[in-house]
């Protein structure tokens, strides 16, 4: 169970099915972030557009549409965490905000280059993944393909005890046992 932070649906709650093997993002580690978001960055959510990517049950996505953002895509690769992703959107109204593509992450990036820029990009990409190859594969594609607009950031969380390194990282933010990353666009000075 999760809950929305902020925003028109703020603490409401969702389940999932306890069949489905998911880790939401916690509400302490969301609202820091969304906290994060607000104050050092100068998006105006109501004007954004957000990629999720690896969005599980939406936790991510549904809060950004809580909070009016009008454009957001989340990829998920399970057909059953899809249908509650978009269930779960159709419930709260939120449908016309929530595009989700059921795809593996990495495929989905390979296939879409060039097609859409977004300011934020978000990653929880799956934590047994911890030699770090995987995740700078998905820095490189995310920053290498023009995914960011000018403005934008690619956040990813990850594992704190995955050291990540890569020139665009601007800063880390602990929480726990998982880390966000903020990493600026190519081109960025």
């Amino acid at each position: 169970m999760y809950r929305i932070i902020s925003g028109k649906w703020k603490a409401k709650r969702i389940s999932a099915p306890k069949n489905f093997d998911v880790r939401p993002t916690t509400d302490f580690a969301k609202e820091a972030l969304f906290s994060i978001l607000e104050n050092r960055y100068d998006f105006e959510f109501s004007a954004c557009s957000v990629l999720d990517l690896f969005a599980g049950i939406g936790s991510i996505s549904l809060e950004f549409a809580s909070r009016e953002c009008p454009d957001i895509t989340a990829v998920e690769m399970n057909t059953k965490h899809c249908s509650f992703i978009s269930s779960t959107a159709a419930d709260l109204d939120m449908a016309l905000q929530i595009n989700v593509q059921r795809a593996d992450a990495y495929d989905w990036l390979k296939k879409n280059r060039s097609k859409k820029q977004y300011e934020i990009v978000f990653a929880d990409a799956p934590f047994e993944n911890t030699d770090g190859k995987k995740y700078q594969e998905l820095i490189a594609l995310v920053l290498n393909n023009n995914y960011l607009k000018s403005n934008g950031i690619f956040i990813l969380e990850h594992q704190s005890r995955l050291k990540i390194d890569h020139p665009n990282l601007m800063e880390s933010r602990k929480y726990g046992n998982l880390t966000f990353s903020f990493f600026k666009p190519n081109g960025d000075a």
